[in-house]
């Protein structure tokens, strides 16, 4: 793995390019619910924090309008590359790209409406100061909305499979071993508290897929994706990969087979 990829643990390939933007249509519509709690709105200034390749970005430009901007902020070189040309691409005009780490966010004082982030908290070794400088980057009033992992070990497959569990446990120590926390949405709410952001809405999210659905693949790109690198760190074999890939199989060809997805939290707090 090259220093580039290392800049995210998932790797900036193409094979994740495509990943993630299939993970925006199937969690695209849950999303939008959120924004529209968070009172996104347009005309407003929104902060895309740990932007990617700008998916979320581009629908959030949607909806803030022409009157509005967005700032698509991300680590990996290759993803705000990515980011630029699709601006140019599709000729938007409130969307600007920065290079830079959440976790030492520049942005001007109280200049921005309001900020997004799924699934960048649960990567940090630093969370809390990712929140400091959003908050900071916050008008009075100016809300940030965010789901992200609760609860990792509460995805669950049916039938049950041994290789399955030992694979996602796996994960769960990967981020572990980087510093970072599968589990960081139960911190969240206490490091909003901290820096002035009072909670409006602390919600459950869980969703349960059956085969042959967006959802059910979902996982399986995931996993299929990261398991090479849980085997470079010693987490799994090889042969744990290929029973996964069985069992998986079996279960998509299943039709009582169900899984559930771990445990999220939607938090969304404004700015006293």
């Amino acid at each position: 793995m090259d220093l580039e990829e290392q800049e995210y643990v998932l790797g900036t390939n193409d094979e994740e390019l495509a990943r993630l933007g299939f993970q925006h249509q199937v969690w695209g519509e849950i999303a939008a619910r959120t924004w529209e709690k968070a009172g996104f709105a347009p005309g407003q200034s929104l902060l895309d924090a740990g932007c990617g390749p700008g998916y979320t970005t581009f629908a959030l430009a949607q909806l803030t309008g022409v009157e509005g901007s967005v700032i698509a902020m991300d680590k990996s070189r290759r993803f705000v590359n990515y980011c630029k040309k699709q601006i140019e691409a599709r000729g938007v005009e409130n969307v600007s790209v920065q290079w830079g780490d959440v976790e030492n966010l520049n942005l001007p004082p109280a200049s921005i409406d309001g900020a997004y982030a799924r699934w960048v908290f649960c990567f940090l070794q630093r969370p809390e100061a990712a929140i400091t400088g959003i908050a900071g980057a916050l008008k009075q009033g100016g809300v940030l909305a965010i789901q992200d992992y609760f609860n990792y070990h509460t995805l669950d497959l049916y039938p049950d499979s041994e290789v399955f569990n030992k694979v996602y446990d796996a994960v769960w120590k990967s981020w572990k071993i980087r510093g970072s926390s599968a589990d960081v949405g139960r911190r969240l709410p206490e490091m909003m508290a901290g820096n002035g952001i009072e909670i409006m809405h602390l919600n459950p999210i869980v969703r349960i897929a059956r085969p042959g659905t967006a959802l059910w693949k979902w996982p399986e790109t995931f996993f299929i994706s990261y398991m090479p690198t849980l085997i470079e760190m010693g987490l799994i074999s090889k042969d744990q990969q290929e029973a996964f890939l069985v069992d998986w199989r079996d279960r998509s060809d299943n039709p009582e087979a169900f899984f559930t997805t771990p445990l999220n939290i939607e938090i969304i707090g404004i700015k006293r």
